[in-house]
Order: C-alpha cells, then structure tokens, then sequence
C-alpha cells in the first residue's frame, strides 16, 4: 500500500484568510506559519462541536514541537516546522505517520498501527465523515447522520480528531477518552482569548503550554523528557493499555482503533474500524484529572467538569470565572501579554449522554479592563460577591414571578399550594426571564465592576429585571383565565402577589426600599 495525503507536503487544511476571506488550502507546517501570522479567519470544514479538539490538538502539537526542539518561539518557516514534526516520528522518516492512508502496521494520522498488519476481521465500515465522529444523533431528527459522502480530505481530519480527542465510552468495545471523568461524561474547555483571530489565540495557548510545561509534569506525574507525545505512533492490538505516566504532559491521544482506507475504484476514502477490549490509556482512576490545559478541576470531589444539558449557563460560568469551586486550567490564566481591550474567556463542550448527545454548547464571556486588572492580580473576591449576589437576584425575582403566575393559573388563589398544572405553565412562562437575564448576565456585571457608581449601576439593574419579570407577567394574562369575574381576579391576584413580592425586604432590600420611598414619593402633595 503507498501513502496518500501527507499533511507535512499536501495543502489538505482548507482556510479562509482574514484578507477579504480569500480561501486558501495549507499543509500542516504552512498553517502554523499562517497561524503565527494571524493570517487566518476561519476552515470551512470545521464543524461547531469540533472547534476545541482542533484547537488543542494544533497547540498541543506545536508545545510539543517546540519543546523537542528547545525553542520558546514559534519557527517563521514551513521547512523549520516540517522538521520539527518529523523530529517526533523518527522511525517514520517518510512522513507515513502523519499521512491519512498508509500500510496498516505502520502508523497513519491519528491512527495506531496494527500489529501483523491485517484488518480483515475489522467489520465496521464508515463511508462518510460524519459517520466517524463523536456525535450520536436520534431518528435524525436534529442532526443528520452520514451526510457527508462527497467530502474533502479536511473534512476526515477533523472527524478523526474529534472522535479521537473527545469521544465517550458507547458500549462495549468502544472506550472514550482519558480527559473526561468517565465514560459518559464530556470534555469541556475555558480559555482566555486575546484580540485577533485563529492565530492569535493559537500563539498565546502554545506559549502558556510551555511555561506550564514543568509544573504540569510534576502535579500529575508525566514524563518531562521521552514521554510519548503521540499515541497514535504506538502500535495496539486492542487488550492493552498505555500507562498514564509514561506519557507526556501535552499528549495527543486517540482512544479507538481506526484505518482509512482508499479504492482507485470507488475512488473515495472510508474508514474501517473496530472494538478494543480495553481503553487505549489506563487513567479511569483520574476521574479526569490529566493536566488538560483547558479543563476545570472540581477541587473537593477531584474530577474534571462535566457538563449537563443546560450547558455553561451564568450560574456556571461565573463560578467558572470567579468562584472557588474550580481551579483554573492554565489557559484560563490571563497574563500581561493578553493586552488590556477585547480580551474574553470562551467556554466550550459537548454534553454526552448515555447513548447520546445533549447539545454543544458555547460561550464567549467579555472581560473589562476592570475586570482584567482584578483576574491579572488575582484579586477575584470582589468579582465573586458581585457576581453571587446578582445570582441570588436572579433566582430571587424569578421566584417572585413564578408565585405570581402559579397564582394566576390557579384562578386567582390565595394559598401556596398551587395545582400541578399551574406550577407547570408557571415554570414554562418564567422561563424566557431567566434565559433573556442570562443572556445579559456578563454585560450587566462588567458594568456595574465598571461604573463609578456601582450601587446605583445595580439598582437600575434591579429595576429593570423588575420590569421585565412584570411584562411577562401580563403578557401571560392571556393564557389565563378569561371568563368574567374568575379572569379579574386572577389578574389581580397575580400583580398583587408580584408586587409584595418586590416590595419585601426580606427578598432584595435595596429594591424593596426603593420601591417603598417611590411609592412614598408619589403620595406627597
């Protein structure tokens, strides 16, 4: 069997470039020179829930690169690049490792040799790209499976980084990755990302990797010199598995047994896999405790993040940001050299299920020049309590306005034991309250860290949640009742309820006593 699509010669990485996003095909080498530019915009094959594997998987490459080298800076060649990957696969000085098809007891990208070579009792073949990767979609219904037959060469990239960088355990055989904590769970990540684009963001990561490099390799015990770096290069069989110490602490792993293969009579490349009886990395102990650049750490059940349905909503996110439940991964780390302006922290994952996925979710979460100076001189008491307590109004307005609504669906009730049906329709009308504060929960909070007078900055802020909860409210009138005397009675009941709900000092004193001394104001002659 020959090689065919050597990412170190071929320009197989399909781009646009932030030059009037002129699209542009690159080799690997070529694109970390583009990337040290920040020439480039975007890749037209890169699908939403692959852009983290992608990212970590070119930072990790090129840390490990540069660290094998003894370099601190980026090379500026394409020649100097290719070497250096070379350099990580001595016994292939061909390139064969880092082409997509090659014999199959030699290593392929992102792909382990098998020993002897022989795949003919491997029974599972894949002829799209999307039918490789990590998602598990139902009935089609959201996410069409095995859509991508006519594909480019990039399109298998990033299929097979991302099934082999953040898929899951999906029934026997079929093990997921060491980054994760468990089988079911998923592989989150948070970042600081400076102003600028691909690159930029790519040049930061690559140097936090290295000046982290050693404090890594001793926390988690990896090998600091001849670690393996490259899983894919270590030929498997399927019944053993890899050490975690004897890798290295910036490792690109893969986690099943895959060969792309290519018919001149199809002509096309599909892939052919099969099971294994254990996971490609012995580290299910971890509970995902690896070293991730980009993965939280709960600090008192010591496991990686996991990430439900809801995804990171404010409540998470600030935590994430703040809060003293997670350490911070070392990407999450601003630095000086971040610069001062339009810097913000970008949370990412996919919410694996058993048998199935729950969403990709994301979010980019501005930073303020004030907000920056407290994270850069770890000074995050004060952002914490802010953003605590703006939780805490959040919840408390909400809870205020779902009493107001059960009382109206409940035909106007007195009591608080509402009717099943009407804490339901409340619950389902609150809910555009808590998604569209959500939606502005970081802006809101920049600006009151960076008003000169923040009481008043929350107070307006206050107000204007009492508003909107208000809106909605009376915007549900019309699925309440309506007949006659039983229709006014639910309406009143409900405003009535919303308002001494507000006005209670013990839910938000603030808002309460302005409420009081504007209703006092209103009375005076």
């Amino acid at each position: 069997m020959t090689l065919h699509y050597n990412l170190l010669d071929e320009p197989l990485i399909r781009t646009r470039l932030v030059a009037d996003g002129q699209p542009r095909s690159f080799s690997l080498p070529g694109l970390f020179v583009a990337l040290g530019q920040d020439a480039i915009r975007d890749f037209p094959a890169l699908r939403p829930h692959q852009r983290h594997p992608w990212h970590a998987f070119l930072v990790q490459l090129a840390a490990i690169a540069l660290h094998r080298a003894g370099r601190s800076e980026l090379f500026d060649s394409e020649a100097a690049w290719k070497q250096a990957l070379l350099d990580l696969t001595p016994e292939h000085p061909d390139g064969a490792a880092w082409c997509l098809i090659a014999p199959h007891d030699r290593p392929a990208f992102m792909q382990a040799p098998v020993p002897g070579g022989r795949i003919d009792g491997w029974k599972n073949t894949l002829r799209a790209a999307d039918e490789l990767d990590m998602l598990v979609t139902s009935k089609n219904h959201d996410l069409k499976a095995a859509r991508m037959r006519c594909v480019e060469v990039d399109d298998w990239i990033m299929a097979l980084i991302s099934l082999q960088t953040q898929e899951g355990f999906l029934g026997a055989g079929n093990y997921g990755i060491s980054r994760m904590n468990g089988g079911f769970a998923s592989r989150p990540a948070i970042g600081v990302v400076p102003k600028g684009h691909w690159g930029q963001r790519w040049a930061r990561d690559v140097r936090t990797l290295l000046i982290h490099r050693k404090s890594i390799v001793d926390q988690q015990g990896l090998k600091d010199t001849g670690g393996i770096c490259l899983v894919w290069l270590q030929p498997w069989n399927g019944e053993t598995s890899l050490p975690f110490g004897a890798l290295d602490p910036w490792y690109v792993e893969i986690c099943r047994r895959i060969r792309l293969v290519f018919r001149a009579e199809i002509p096309a490349a599909y892939a052919i896999t099969t099971g294994s009886k254990v996971s490609r990395i012995d580290a299910k102990s971890r509970n995902g405790l690896t070293g991730d650049p980009w993965m939280p750490i709960d600090i008192v059940a010591e496991k990686a993040l996991t990430i439900n349905a809801e995804g990171f909503n404010y409540r998470l996110a600030a935590e994430l940001l703040f809060g003293s439940k997670f350490s911070r991964p070392v990407a999450q780390t601003i630095s000086a050299d971040d610069g001062a302006h339009g810097l913000i922290v970008l949370t990412q994952g996919v919410t694996r299920g058993q048998g199935k996925t729950e969403g990709y979710h994301e979010r980019r979460i501005p930073i303020s020049p004030k907000v920056r100076q407290f994270m850069l001189q770890k000074h995050t008491d004060r952002l914490a309590k802010v953003a605590s307590d703006r939780v805490s109004a959040i919840s408390q307005i909400r809870s205020v306005l779902w009493t107001a609504l059960a009382a109206l669906f409940d035909k106007g009730s007195a009591k608080d034991k509402f009717s099943d049906s009407a804490k339901d329709k409340a619950s389902d009308f609150s809910k555009p309250f808590e998604q569209a504060e959500d939606a502005r929960f970081f802006i809101a909070l920049n600006e009151e860290i960076e008003s000169e007078q923040p009481g008043n900055e929350r107070l307006q802020w206050l107000l204007s949640m009492a508003d909107a909860a208000e809106a909605i409210l009376k915007q549900a009138f019309t699925a309440g009742p309506q007949c006659g005397e039983q229709r006014y009675r639910a309406q009143a009941a409900a405003l009535s309820r919303f308002h001494s709900g507000l006005r209670n000092p013990k839910t938000l004193p603030d808002l309460a006593n302005h409420l009081r001394q504007r209703s006092i104001d209103k009375e005076l002659p």
